[in-house]
């Protein structure tokens, strides 16, 4: 698109949706019934390309055509949720597992500590998790605090990650530069670590390469590309099935190509195979360690009858 139709686009979508005031800036959340502070950053809504381009090293077949989206402003987690954030909600004495009333569910008993050893307490990314389980946990944010918090979309999150570049990675380029941003295969020892020991990207974010991957909203679909249309604003492939859903960020398991800013990793059935329980759990991944997760908070919050709908719509799978 030319670049005078695509500023004609991004100020008709500030004349549809608006955009924040001063008052949108960074907060931090304190965690209900804990002393834990989790930092939000601002992020102003834009126009940017997604995917990857033909040329790319390592590009896969379900990363293009790239297209140009706009998206709306939001808060986002500085940081992927750790461990001690997690167990807030794990352990609230509030919430039943059982309870059909309040609409709030604990988690279930991990069957095994499904941090396989690589550490809890301190600030280490909680892990081993369903989709579910992360909404879940943004489901309990809300009713305890009456602010909306849910995970990013596809297009959400690669917009934060690429903070206003367009290379493989928010650095650049250069592969050889990824140990200072990323944990990953080739300097992890094969385990995640504490949030934020490494560099961010541009605009304060941490570990979105790398350390754990990072759960979003859509349904995969390898073919998303082609189904959306160039300008689409704030762009989602909403649930249909349970698998695949959809990682992005790569983790401390996988090769460098896999921590791209335009890597997607559909989520499979067999990261539950060794699962004793049956049916098998919808909370827990035995055989996806890298699995973790970061928040959002929309600029514009929904309605409760939309957040009730949303969570209807992401939990009834």
């Amino acid at each position: 698109m030319k670049p005078l139709l695509s500023i004609l686009f991004l100020l008709l979508n500030i004349l549809l949706y608006g955009q924040p005031d001063s008052s949108f800036i960074d907060y931090t959340l304190s965690i209900p019934g804990s002393g834990l502070q989790y930092k939000m950053i601002a992020v102003k809504g834009g126009l940017f390309t997604m995917g990857s381009p033909d040329d790319e090293k390592g590009r896969n077949n379900d990363e293009g055509p790239q297209r140009k989206f706009s998206i709306s402003p939001f808060w986002m987690g500085a940081y992927e949720v750790t461990h001690d954030e997690f167990d807030v909600f794990y352990n609230d004495v509030t919430v039943s597992q059982n309870s059909q009333t309040d609409a709030i569910t604990r988690p279930s008993a991990q069957y095994v500590d499904l941090s396989w050893g690589m550490g809890k307490s301190g600030g280490y990314p909680v892990n081993s998790m369903q989709q579910k389980t992360a909404l879940m946990y943004c489901r309990w944010l809300y009713r305890k605090t009456g602010i909306f918090y849910r995970l990013p979309t596809e297009a959400e999150w690669e917009y934060a990650c690429r903070a206003g570049t367009r290379d493989a990675y928010y650095f650049g380029g250069d592969v050889h530069a990824l140990d200072k941003y990323a944990w990953f295969r080739d300097n992890s020892q094969e385990a995640y670590h504490k949030t934020g020991q490494l560099l961010p990207n541009a605009w304060g974010f941490y570990d979105m390469l790398g350390n754990v991957a990072e759960w979003v909203l859509d349904q995969y679909d390898e073919k998303y590309y082609e189904q959306m249309k160039d300008m689409t604003s704030d762009p989602l492939l909403e649930p249909t099935s349970r698998n695949p859903r959809l990682l992005k960020g790569g983790g401390y398991t996988d090769v460098a190509t896999d921590l791209r800013c335009a890597s997607r990793k559909p989520s499979l059935p067999k990261w539950n195979r060794r699962d004793p329980q049956i049916p098998k759990s919808s909370w827990w991944l035995t055989d996806a360690p890298f699995a973790g997760f970061r928040i959002i908070r929309p600029w514009q919050q929904p309605s409760g009858e939309e957040i009730e709908r949303f969570f209807n719509l992401y939990l009834g799978q």
